[in-house]
């Protein structure tokens, strides 16, 4: 085992838009376990949208970075030391970390992991992991798509829209997702089974593409990405819509708020319902979400891919190309293989 433990802290607070000099690279001892605690070594790093929020130095519904302060994040991992009587060295674990090489984690806190030929190590980053319990409560509890209806997704080709639109077509609903390329157009229709895709960076006209693609508008709406989508969006709404607001990421690196045609007055016709969500209030009903998801990702149903990023010192570009579009399904970086 190296004698080093390479991690990312916040190396400045960015503006606007985040790059290199954001994130600075430092190298420390291997911490050791205490008791009740696991030395994980990191195999896989998730790197996600929300974390551009935890740069600034304002309150939200996650805690800002001091500057210096090492970049947490959720890493699938292998025990490599316990301290826990309910973790052994060589077995595998989810778990809240940080970017870094190796961490000390409360055993408490872990989940254990078991790869599969469908639900490989990284898929319990995404499909199985935040990610996809997200489109879980998000799907059902909010947007509630029922036979018929038609169900809009921004973001549908991330982590998270992949997941929901396929969800809202188990449901059968008609399911049309917004992406950044024909490939990922290509990916919702002709492997995730959605009906209609719409190329967002090649439509000049928003609403005149759901015309065509919702022409009896829109019941559901899980919004990713806020901005322009979901302004012609909500011009869509059908009565009583129900609308999932899961992020905004259109305006993650703006320095001020936009002005943009105002939403409030098209709820009063529609009489839609708007609600924002946060993964963490299901927490108490996790399991009842990891189980169904495991049922359907082992039996083949639901379809995931994982934009796989190879190398440690390169989670900052993982990171940075989430603004660029440059993911199909969930980001995650490689940070290392399992021991043999």
């Amino acid at each position: 085992m190296s004698q080093t433990n390479r991690q990312f802290v916040l190396g400045k607070r960015p503006e606007g838009k985040p790059d290199r000099d954001t994130f600075e690279l430092e190298e420390t001892g291997i911490p050791e376990p205490k008791h009740g605690e696991v030395l994980v070594r990191t195999l896989f790093l998730s790197v996600d949208p929300y974390m551009r929020g935890r740069m600034r130095d304002r309150e939200s519904y996650a805690d800002p970075w001091d500057v210096g302060e090492p970049m947490a994040g959720h890493v699938v991992g292998e025990v490599v030391d316990s301290e826990h009587d309910d973790w052994q060295a060589g077995e595998f674990v989810f778990g809240n970390g940080s970017w870094s090489e190796y961490a000390t984690l409360d055993g408490d806190d872990l989940t254990p992991v078991e790869p599969s030929a469908n639900a490989p190590l990284e898929s319990y980053l995404g499909v199985l992991g935040m990610p996809g319990r997200t489109a879980y409560f998000g799907t059902r509890e909010v947007v509630e798509p029922t036979p018929g209806d038609t169900v809009a997704v921004s973001g549908a080709a991330g982590a998270v829209g992949s997941t929901v639109g396929q969800l809202a077509s188990f449901a059968g609903a008609r399911v049309v997702g917004f992406a950044g390329s024909d490939e990922k157009v290509d990916y919702l229709e002709d492997d995730l089974g959605f009906d209609a895709g719409i190329n967002y960076k090649e439509t000049d006209d928003y609403r005149a593409a759901l015309d065509e693609a919702a022409p009896e508008g829109v019941d559901g709406y899980f919004d990713n990405v806020g901005g322009p989508i979901s302004d012609a969006v909500f011009t869509k709404l059908n009565v009583d819509a129900r609308v999932a607001v899961c992020g905004q990421i259109a305006t993650y690196n703006d320095e001020g708020v936009a002005t943009g045609p105002r939403k409030l007055p098209m709820l009063i016709p529609s009489r839609a319902r708007v609600q924002g969500l946060l993964v963490g209030d299901y927490v108490a009903r996790f399991e009842q979400a990891n189980a169904r998801l495991q049922e359907w990702v082992e039996n083949g149903d639901l379809v995931h891919r994982e934009s796989i990023v190879d190398g440690f010192e390169n989670a900052p570009d993982a990171f940075l190309g989430l603004f660029e579009g440059d993911n199909i399904g969930k980001q995650v970086v490689n940070v290392a293989e399992p021991s043999e």
